[in-house]
This record gives C-alpha cells, structure tokens and sequence, in this order.
C-alpha cells in the first residue's frame, strides 16, 4: 500500500473510531492472485462494510442465507448488487471508500479483463444517488485509467514528479529485490543495489 494510502486511513480511522464516518479500503498487488480483480475488491468491502455497521451485517446475512449458506457461490453482478444496497443505508455520516493501486489488476487477459471490470464498479458506484459517499481511488499513470474514471472524479492530484512518490517507487523495488523470492535470492548484493539505484533514477523520466 501506498505512503498515501496509509496517512488517508489513519486519519479516517480516528473518524470512524469516534463514530463519525465508516470506511473499507482495499489494495491490489500484482504479486497476489487474491487482490487482482473485482471478486476480490468487493468481498473485502462487503465484509469491512459488515463489520462497521449491523444494517450492513444484515444485509450480507441475508446473501448468505440466499446462497445455501455457502453451498453457492454468487456472481460479481449480485456481490456488487449487494455492496450498492449497503451504500445505499440511509446514514447521515459520511462512508469512505479507499482503493490503492487500481493500476495493478491485470488488462490484457480476459472480456472484460480484470481492471476493467474493476473500473466499471468505480464508475457504476460514482453514479449512485449518494451525497455521503467518498471515495479515494490511487494509481499509477496508466493510459487507460484516466480514459475510464476522469470524467467521473471529482478532483484529481498528480504526484507522479514528487520527491515522496520517487522514494515509494524506490522503496518497493528495493523490497522486491530483497525479498526471499525466485530470482531475487540469487542475485549479488551489488546487482541488486545497480538495479534499485538504475529503476529509482528512471522513475522521474519517460523512459
């Protein structure tokens, strides 16, 4: 997860914790098969959203029971059909929605492929009539991305050329390199460090 990320939930965790907002937040990762697509984006909201709120509970309880307490399995369509209706709840407090890395869902496999599955749901969630909800969504600067979501979003911040966005990218590629992983673990310390030092001076550029 990103530094961005990470300091948006914080702050919005201690609203929550005084009882004035609800939040759920999901990640992708490209090297987790489990945070890839919408299946997973939305189960984990779903489940959060639970958690937070016992109107929502009910509502999941509900699916569940639907579902031959687990003997089926519902589609994509019926889980988001499901994260609506939570969202949905009249609440007066403000319900928070942080998603980090939608760059990171695969987009060449698959019709729809997973991302834009993904972004259908953000566009399809934007749409709703509620003046409660907020939703921060982050990612890299892929072509796609801004074609499907900005005419939808409300405000939009770069920070592809700050200095704090450059040591993330550092930071994650330094991590990658050293981590217990195939080929990682092989490699020469001086290897690694050329490629952190090589990956980390491109991350400004167009290269």
């Amino acid at each position: 997860m990103t530094r961005l990320s990470s300091t948006v939930i914080q702050h919005i965790e201690a609203m929550c914790e005084a009882g004035n907002a609800s939040m759920a937040y999901f990640y992708f990762d490209f090297q987790d098969t489990n945070k890839q697509c919408l299946h997973d984006l939305v189960t984990s909201l779903l489940v959060q959203l639970s958690v937070r709120s016992d109107s929502c509970c009910k509502i999941l309880s509900n699916l569940y029971v639907a579902y031959g307490e687990g003997l089926k399995q519902p589609s994509d369509s019926t889980l988001t059909n499901c994260l609506k209706e939570m969202l949905t709840i009249p609440d007066r407090r403000p319900i928070y929605l942080i998603i980090d890395g939608l760059d990171e869902p695969p987009n060449a496999s698959g019709f729809p492929s997973p991302r834009e599955g993904v972004l259908e749901l953000l566009k399809g969630l934007v749409g709703l009539p509620i003046s409660n909800l907020r939703m921060c969504v982050t990612s890299r600067p892929e072509i796609d991305i801004p074609y499907a979501v900005e005419p939808s979003v409300s405000h939009q911040i770069s920070l592809h050329d700050q200095s704090g966005q450059k040591k993330d990218i550092a930071d994650y590629v330094r991590s990658v390199v050293y981590s217990s992983s195939e080929p990682f673990m092989r490699w020469k310390t001086e290897d690694k460090e050329h490629v952190i030092k090589t990956l980390s001076k491109r991350a400004g550029s167009d290269v």
